[in-house]
């Protein structure tokens, strides 16, 4: 039931008011008196969330339990006394989402449900999109639930079921196929066609006849017509890798496909109609490619109707974990290899190396540990080079404003902060910013952050 809640709470006057407050706020809203009622009544019809006081007969945290070891995707969150904070926590320890003290404001009561039912939502239509996935399509390669991830796959979960042109933008490496994999079979599409084209990796003078295909005499050898890429698609999805290496003469007739669902082959005269959608990808900026002329403009409006992003891998380190237990585990059983595991240092050095080829790269490092592995652990001598190389310091991320930035403004904000960090101390600031002191002072004065007002005299 969709926006269903259940409240637990032996006390009957405040089960009755956070029943009318939920309801008032849109909710579909079941009670009970305890968690033995509660549990009964979550086997029949599992509701997206549910509310519990912590102490009552069956208490809060024996509810919780029961919910996680049957593994219902139920949102929790706990009610608690204003004293007992500790006992929320060690809720939230065993899988609350959150938890509200009493005496209740119920206002926040409805926003914290809120928030919540919006977590369910996301996590339901996700889950939904995996299910509908086997593994012959790798979806279960993209592994994880960090925020990044989780707002991609859902998007690639709405759009799937709309028959919208998507382009998939993401560095090499991380799972913009499988994503355009998993797009095509859920949709209405799912059991027609679906072919990928790497356009970089065709030759240039090919690109035309293999996507268009051609007329028997269109060109010296070609001895019979020939169905292109695209025309044996018709009815599924074409998937599109790497669609700003496409030439321009190529993009102008893929952009007639897109507007007229025709396509001209090689030789014809007359256009022939296609129906299929098009999922493009590509690791290029496609907007300042048509700044420089290299790629059309209408064209790329035309492939960006709904463009999704697929974060790399240093943007959700929070998954490495989970990651690197999924890849170590699918290699180990691809080669048959029981009793291997990784070493405590190992998980470290994995968990802190910046993975540049992204989840593509993990892959392989994992199926090259398997592979080459001479004892049941694997240790730090068994790693790649580059995973032991002592750490780079890591980038500075700096997200570019459209309206520009200033370089004053920003360098005079970092020494701020730099000195705030240290509490006024030159020399560590300086050492932090990998500057001598004395440029250091020179910068300060230039900006403005002179060192009898900025910094403290360094002890």
């Amino acid at each position: 039931m969709s926006n269903h809640v259940l409240v637990v709470d032996d006390d009957v006057s405040l089960r009755r008011v956070m029943k009318l407050q939920l309801e008032e706020a849109g909710y579909q809203v079941s009670v009970a008196s305890d968690g033995e009622e509660a549990w009964r009544m979550l086997r029949e019809s599992e509701p997206q969330l549910v509310i519990t006081d912590l102490r009552m007969p069956t208490t809060g945290l024996e509810l919780l339990s029961r919910i996680t070891q049957a593994g219902l995707r139920t949102t929790v969150i706990v009610v608690t006394a204003f004293g007992t904070v500790e006992t929320a926590v060690e809720a939230m320890k065993l899988g609350a989402y959150d938890y509200v003290t009493k005496p209740l404001d119920f206002d926040a009561l409805v926003l914290v449900v809120h928030r919540a039912m919006e977590r369910q939502n996301l996590i339901e239509e996700v889950q939904t999109l995996r299910s509908a996935l086997d593994q012959r399509y790798g979806f279960e390669a993209i592994v994880g639930h960090s925020k990044g991830l989780l707002r991609v796959l859902d998007q690639a979960a709405r759009v799937a079921q709309r028959d919208a042109t998507v382009l998939i933008q993401g560095e090499t490496g991380t799972g913009k196929e499988l994503v355009a994999r998993a797009i095509h079979h859920n949709s209405r599409r799912g059991k027609r066609p679906f072919t990928a084209i790497n356009c970089g990796a065709i030759p240039r003078d090919l690109v035309e006849s293999e996507l268009f295909g051609y007329t028997k005499g269109a060109f010296t050898g070609a001895v019979a017509n020939k169905e292109g890429r695209i025309e044996s698609t018709n009815g599924g999805t074409l998937f599109l890798d790497e669609v700003g290496e496409l030439p321009l003469e190529a993009q102008v007739k893929l952009l007639r496909v897109l507007q007229e669902g025709e396509l001209a082959k090689l030789g014809a005269t007359d256009p022939i109609k296609v129906d299929v959608r098009v999922i493009a990808a590509t690791h290029r900026d496609l907007s300042a490619m048509v700044e420089d002329g290299t790629f059309r403009e209408d064209l790329y409006y035309r492939l960006a109707v709904v463009p999704l992003r697929i974060p790399p891998l240093r943007e959700r380190r929070e998954d490495l974990p989970e990651l690197i237990e999924v890849l170590f585990e699918r290699a180990r059983k691809r080669h048959a290899i029981e009793h291997l595991r990784l070493s405590p240092t190992v998980l470290q050095h994995l968990i802190a190396y910046h993975w540049p080829g992204n989840v593509r790269q993990l892959e392989n490092v994992m199926e090259r540990l398997v592979v080459l592995s001479t004892s049941e652990v694997i240790s730090t001598e068994d790693l790649p080079p580059e995973l032991t190389a002592p750490p780079r310091p890591a980038p500075f991320w700096l997200d570019l404003p459209e309206q520009g930035i200033s370089l004053e403004a920003l360098e005079r904000d970092l020494i701020r902060r730099a000195l705030e960090k240290f509490n006024g101390n030159q020399t560590q600031a300086a050492r932090y910013l990998d500057i001598s002191r004395r440029t250091l002072i020179y910068r300060m004065e230039k900006h403005g952050l002179a060192p009898e007002s900025a910094a403290k005299e360094d002890l």
